[in-house]
């Protein structure tokens, strides 16, 4: 169902929202190139950098990117997404490329739907800037302040989609 799963739990309900990689690579192999493209610069191998993202050992620096990121958008979301510690669990700085970013979310049940989409539209944009955001910041420090306002603001929008109305409008009847 558009990039979520759902399963019930009494009062609540479980959405997993997915980001595959290889979606979120190729939006940003597009952005990277119009980006690239339009820089007015003389020298065309820095534009061939920019255009490089996820290329050949520049993949490693995007998905580190990409896992940050995710965390980030986690911890954004956390009175949604808690996961209890796990006791004795080691976390160590491995390279993990995983095929698929996950989201579990625990919500209320009069969620709605509409609000989930939005999320995960907003997400999978963050994803896109968070990488690009980084990469132009080495490559075409120029274009990178328009990519880390992006990213502010779909944070801004993420936070206030998650905070909206979350029951049904009731009006009161009037006497008159």
């Amino acid at each position: 169902m558009d990039g979520c799963q759902y399963k019930g739990q009494g009062q609540s309900v479980t959405n997993t929202l997915v980001f595959k990689r290889e979606e979120l690579l190729y939006d940003i192999e597009n952005y990277a190139f119009v980006t690239g493209d339009l820089l007015q610069v003389a020298d065309e191998h820095l534009k061939h950098q920019v255009f490089d993202v996820s290329q050949d050992g520049n993949e490693d620096l995007a998905t580190r990117v990409l896992n940050m990121a995710h965390a980030e958008c986690v911890e954004t979301l956390y009175p949604y997404t808690k996961i209890p510690c796990i006791p004795g669990e080691q976390l160590d700085n491995t390279l993990v490329a995983p095929e698929e970013y996950e989201i579990e979310l625990t919500l209320p049940v009069q969620f709605s739907r509409t609000t989930i989409v939005l999320l995960r539209e907003l997400i999978h944009d963050y994803f896109v800037c968070r990488v690009l955001g980084e990469w132009l910041g080495v490559t075409a420090p120029s274009a990178q302040p328009f990519w880390k306002e992006r990213l502010e603001e779909l944070q801004a929008r993420m936070k206030k989609a998650m905070l909206g109305r979350r029951k049904p409008l009731r009006r009161k009847q009037s006497m008159f």
